[in-house]
């Protein structure tokens, strides 16, 4: 991904909501089925990390892409954005 392609996904990501909220369980195998449903839907979700989710955000949000085999675009604060290229033309976000 370039920085070009990742700055324009900065700024969708901008005015998006948190999709899902990663609490004191942290990591579940059914937390990350339903991350990987929603970037299969999306392309382009946010995670926020609650305050009482002792993982440091930016090592979650490293295994999340691993494990769903997306890309981080950013990690602020307690907010992480990934993304991942969908196969349905029709919903396709156009990368510049």
């Amino acid at each position: 991904m370039t920085t070009k392609q990742r700055a324009y996904l900065k700024s969708l990501a901008m005015t998006m909501d948190p999709v899902f909220q990663l609490g004191k369980s942290s990591m579940t195998p059914e937390f990350t089925k339903a991350i990987d449903e929603a970037l299969a839907a999306r392309e382009l979700i946010k995670v926020s990390v609650l305050k009482n989710c002792a993982d440091d955000p930016k090592s979650l949000a490293v295994i999340l892409s691993e494990r769903t085999h997306s890309q981080v675009v950013q990690v602020i604060g307690r907010k992480i954005v990934l993304y991942r290229e969908g196969k349905d033309k029709n919903k396709k976000i156009d990368l510049p």
